[in-house]
């Protein structure tokens, strides 16, 4: 049955991006009168499109009372609540909603979210991958992949796998996803929430707020914020936690080298050794993809081969290469500081790191041990460069500052030893530099290849 919607006239998209023109696609199908705004120049590809589709629409800059006249707002997850033109929509009592929400009020299908701090990706993908090899119908949208409300407009999927970040879900209402993964909650993305902690952690526990005693949550017990955050807490849904540190009565845990899953009919286990994807962190993201397929009823042997058919995406741990004894790993996805955590702990060896960029209220506290155990230099990748010099000084023995990712990577060759790691972790965003994370990934991997 189709989760019913309160009828709209005007729909004004703000943002044409991937998500906004999905929507405003959506949107029409649906019989509202659309109309886009983005204070940018579009691509030329969503431009296109629109006009295509007959779709209204205007760029480089926001017609303020022509959006100020809609009945709803569907707003990009990059723009601020605290902007004044949305900011004025609160105030005059505008519906605002992202379009994860917008486009889950036209599908019957089963939603799966995923959401977290760090992994959301890898997670997502693995999820998709299972269900999609067990032969299910199944949609990959959301922060990653085709937008959402386009595929909910033009195909017929029977499940959808969504990586949602803690912005899509600031603007949501009635979103209910059937299984939901919360993998973690660390500080990230802290100049978008006032620099407060509590702000963020509300944002992603607004995945579970409308779940019902009918759905599922899985969530990392080992996270001491989720655990608190529970406590105060009505979760009316299923609870299935993973966890790193042994058994649990059920859900998922690694022991003995093993990721076992314990459910109320079954239980499940796999060699750790045997993951597609490896350190702990990628225990986590596999124990809560495995328990995504068995809550939608795949069955064991299916889940086997999804894991061993799966690859991951780059720019995640990625291995680019191995010169004269020394391995570059690409792990420009790290983009906080717990990443670099999980990061540093699945190596042995010692590191050559790589790090920096804009930073987004970063606490470093966090990796200080492991740094002092396994990292023997540090290369800082940023014009910026103050707040993480005077915080490993003294505790890195070396430190080199550059704002050139060949430099980078030619002064990592010159410290590092045969059987060492030079890794690509930044803690930080990219914008600095480089167009994005992938942009910063793609430019150290040439510069590697360049070393042969």
């Amino acid at each position: 049955m189709i989760k019913s919607v309160m009828v709209q006239k005007k729909v004004v998209i703000l943002g044409g991006g991937e998500s906004g023109v999905g929507a405003a696609i959506l949107a029409k199908s649906k019989g509202f009168a659309v109309f886009l705004s983005d204070k940018a120049i579009l691509q030329d590809k969503y431009r296109d499109i629109l006009i295509r589709e007959g779709i209204e629409f205007e760029h480089g800059g926001h017609t303020e009372a022509r959006v100020m006249d809609a009945d709803i707002v569907i707003k990009s997850p990059g723009i601020p609540d605290k902007a004044p033109l949305v900011a004025a929509l609160y105030k005059k009592g505008v519906q605002v909603v992202s379009e994860i929400e917008f486009a889950s009020w036209y599908t019957s299908a089963k939603l799966i979210g995923i959401t977290g701090s760090n992994g959301k990706t890898t997670t997502t993908l693995l999820t998709y991958h299972i269900l999609k090899t067990a032969g299910l119908n199944v949609g990959l949208a959301g922060n990653i992949g085709d937008s959402f409300a386009w595929q909910v407009a033009e195909k017929q999927f029977d499940y959808y796998v969504l990586e949602i970040s803690s912005f899509q879900l600031d603007n949501i209402e009635r979103f209910r996803p059937d299984v939901a993964v919360l993998l973690n909650i660390t500080p990230d993305h802290l100049d978008r929430y006032n620099y407060q902690f509590q702000n963020y952690v509300n944002s992603k526990f607004n995945i579970i707020q409308n779940q019902t005693e009918n759905d599922t949550f899985i969530y990392f017990e080992d996270s001491e914020v989720i655990l608190d955050e529970l406590v105060r807490r009505d979760v009316r849904s299923q609870r299935l936690p993973v966890s790193l540190k042994g058994p649990l009565p059920k859900g998922g845990f690694l022991a003995d080298s093993l990721l076992q899953i314990i459910l109320k009919d079954s239980t499940f286990s796999i060699p750790f050794a045997d993951l597609p994807v490896k350190g702990p962190h990628n225990a986590i993201n596999a124990l809560a993809a495995i328990l995504v397929a068995q809550a939608v009823g795949i069955d064991q042997e299916s889940i086997r081969e999804g894991l061993r058919t799966f690859v991951n995406a780059p720019h995640r741990l990625e291995q680019v290469a191995i010169l004269d004894g020394v391995t570059y790993v690409n792990d420009s996805k790290a983009t906080n500081v717990d990443s670099v955590y999980y990061a540093l702990g699945s190596f042995e060896q010692p590191v050559v790191l790589i790090a920096g960029g804009v930073d987004k209220g970063n606490d470093y506290s966090q990796i200080e041990d492991l740094v002092r155990q396994k990292v023997k230099a540090l290369i800082i990748l940023t014009p910026d460069f103050e707040k993480l010099e005077k915080y490993f000084k003294g505790i890195v023995g070396q430190i080199y500052i550059t704002q050139d990712i060949q430099e980078a990577v030619s002064q990592a060759r010159a410290w590092a030893q045969p059987g060492d790691v030079v890794l690509l972790s930044p803690a930080c965003a990219s914008f600095d530099l480089f167009k994005n994370y992938e942009d910063r990934g793609e430019k150290f991997k040439q510069a590697v290849r360049q070393l042969v």
